[in-house]
């Protein structure tokens, strides 16, 4: 009888054991009611060991489920993601909508400057709409360089450049080899392009996040598993490296229409800029690209074009001025200007109504320049944050020919020696 009552007593400490085991590894419900929703969701449960994505993004205030979908009530991992939105990656513009619509998100009016994501997807980076249409018309596919193909079917309805849609192109129906060997090994550059493996990192995720989440300095291994389970960050601060992970990774043969990796391992700023073959000045590599090219050229303007050139205008002259022009300049004088609002989501430099900055030749504000007293300018660096001062062309001596004010005219005399 003892030895029986030792045998039960052994197996219910040993049940309690495993229940107590078993409540050590339950997860502990950590409710938040997003303000945006009113809902309550479970995600910090698991989830409370994520930095917060952005400033403009507070958690208390979108909550997870909003961007990224899944159960929000359920504690179970599998249960809880089995509907989330494109895995880890809510901005793939095949969920962008769902994701980041909405009137008072990314998908408003362009008055209210809130269409980015028409815009994002109807650019050359989204469509790839100019290489598709080089390499068709060089290997005799097509009669000209207009676009006729995207990656995916895509309509602009408002589009100003006369293009209002573009097909989707196949590789599988095209009969040329060469166009066929593009479509199998080329297209891995454009913004829903899965990401791939470069020197053990991957280059980019896909929609939104190919810009605005920074993979470059970060290993990614896995997207599934690893260090790509703690990338949770959007920014506007966005380094050349985020560029360069599409933009200077290697180039195209077309003899051979394969992909050539940059063979060098550069070890500072000036050669991991730009290719060895590249020409550039001095403030090209200082700056990053998003200190020149504004969002329109970046992001598109919600038109689709048939290459780069049709929506890209800066120039060295957008800044610096002609010979016998200034550059242009815009006084702040409403609050409610977009320049504003980009230094906010961006503080690098302080902005106030009555400031003077530069502005393109469109009227677009360059938030991050400011016209000085003594009628010079500075420009702060929206990823590094320095202030580099700078002059005007005109009244500088330069020989430039007044008729050719090009940014390859300045690289004659401008640029740098490696």
């Amino acid at each position: 009888m003892r030895r029986l009552i030792v045998i039960a007593s052994a197996l219910l400490l040993l049940t309690l054991l495993g229940i107590a085991w078993q409540e050590s590894r339950r997860v502990k419900p950590v409710a938040l009611t997003p303000t945006l929703t009113g809902q309550v969701e479970y995600c910090l449960s698991c989830h409370n060991d994520l930095p917060e994505i952005s400033k403009s993004h507070p958690i208390k205030t979108f909550g997870c489920v909003i961007c990224h979908g899944g159960e929000r009530l359920a504690l179970d991992a599998q249960l809880a993601h089995a509907s989330m939105r494109a895995g880890k990656n809510p901005a793939d513009f095949s969920v962008v909508q769902a994701s980041c619509g909405g009137a008072n998100c990314h998908s408003g009016s362009a008055l209210a400057y809130n269409d980015h994501i028409q815009r994002a997807t109807t650019s050359i980076q989204a469509t790839y709409a100019g290489a598709i249409a080089s390499i068709r018309y060089t290997f005799g596919v097509q009669p000209d360089l207009t676009a006729r193909l995207a990656v995916n079917a895509i309509q602009a309805g408002q589009s100003t450049s006369g293009i209002t849609n573009l097909a989707a192109f196949d590789p599988l129906v095209e009969t040329n080899p060469a166009v066929q060997a593009f479509g199998k090994n080329c297209l891995t550059c454009h913004l829903s392009a899965l990401p791939v493996q470069v020197g053990g990192r991957y280059d980019h995720f896909t929609g939104c996040s190919a810009c605005h989440t920074p993979t470059q300095s970060v290993d990614l291994t896995s997207l599934d598993t690893g260090t790509a389970t703690k990338i949770h960050a959007l920014t506007t601060a966005i380094s050349y490296t985020q560029c360069d992970t599409c933009h200077n990774r290697g180039n195209y043969d077309l003899r051979s229409i394969t992909f050539i990796p940059r063979p060098d391992t550069p070890t500072d700023r000036l050669h991991d800029y730009y290719q060895p073959i590249a020409q550039f000045t001095k403030c090209e590599y200082t700056l990053d690209c998003v200190d020149c090219h504004t969002r329109t050229e970046a992001m598109g303007d919600g038109s689709l074009y048939s290459n780069k050139k049709q929506i890209q205008y800066i120039q060295c002259k957008t800044c610096h001025g002609t010979l016998t022009e200034l550059p242009r300049t815009l006084v702040l004088t409403d609050p409610n200007d977009i320049a504003f609002r980009q230094a906010l989501l961006n503080p690098v430099v302080d902005l106030k109504v009555g400031d003077t900055i530069l502005a393109t030749e469109k009227g677009e504000p360059l938030w991050n320049t400011k016209v000085l007293p003594d009628g010079t300018y500075a420009l702060v660096g929206k990823a590094t944050g320095k202030t580099l001062p700078f002059k005007p062309v005109m009244g500088s001596g330069c020989t430039q020919a007044p008729n050719d004010q090009t940014s390859a005219s300045c690289h004659k005399c401008h640029s740098v020696q490696r």
